[in-house]
Formats: structure tokens, sequence, C-alpha cells
């Protein structure tokens, strides 16, 4: 996984590092600023949270904000048909916001098509 963040972001660390303790590799790549990143990712501007990763080898797929680990891991072991994943903003209680496993909010797919809007992948806190 290679997380494109910056390098002053706080929560962005806290989350790399849980990616990290969780088994992922992770490469940082801190920038000052995101924006191309996020336009070449394709990223919804309603999407957009701090960070941006990109994961996988044969298939890769957007990881945006701060998407709890077991969306991922949903993600990488079901290899759906999307784009990616987000948590648009920065949600209290999300992994690197002050973790609470009780927090209630959305993991969004993104479609493979710019003009696909985000469905519903994972709702948090349920």
């Amino acid at each position: 996984m290679t997380v494109y963040k910056s390098a002053l972001c706080g929560c962005c660390e806290i989350w790399t590092e849980a990616a990290k303790e969780a088994g992922f590799h992770v490469v940082i790549e801190d920038m000052e600023d995101l924006s191309a990143i996020k336009q070449q990712a394709r990223v919804p501007e309603s999407m957009q949270a701090c960070h941006t990763a990109v994961i996988g080898d044969d298939r890769k797929y957007i990881i945006e904000g701060h998407v709890p680990l077991e969306a991922i891991q949903k993600m990488m072991s079901e290899r759906p048909d999307i784009h990616g994943i987000a948590v648009p903003g920065m949600p209290q209680g999300s992994l690197g916001m002050g973790y609470d496993p009780k927090a209630k909010y959305t993991v969004f797919s993104l479609g493979n098509k710019a003009s696909d809007a985000p469905q519903s992948f994972m709702t948090m806190g349920e």
C-alpha cells in the first residue's frame, strides 16, 4: 500500500501506523499538495479526505481517508469490481480520529466509471 499524505498530518500518521501494525506493507509518500494525486486517482470531490492510498498488485484499489482496516480487509478478500473505497471528511471516532469502534459512519465504494455515484460499502458502528 502506498499512502500519499501530508508530513504534518498527525491523524494520517496514526492511520498509517495502524495499517502497518495490521500487517500491511506501507510505503509513505509525503506531499505538500495532494490535489493532483486525488485527481489522478479519480476520487470524487464529495468523497475526498486528508490522505489517499493505493493498494494491490494485479488489481489496484484506491483507499481515500480514514477507512477502517476491516473495510480494507473485506475489499482485498472479496476483490469487488469497484475503483476503491472512501470515508469522506474526517469523522470523529474513525481510525486516526480518536478511534471508537462504536462510532457511526459509512464507508463508500467508488465505481469504476467517474460518472458512477458512490455506494454504501460498509456501515461502521452498528
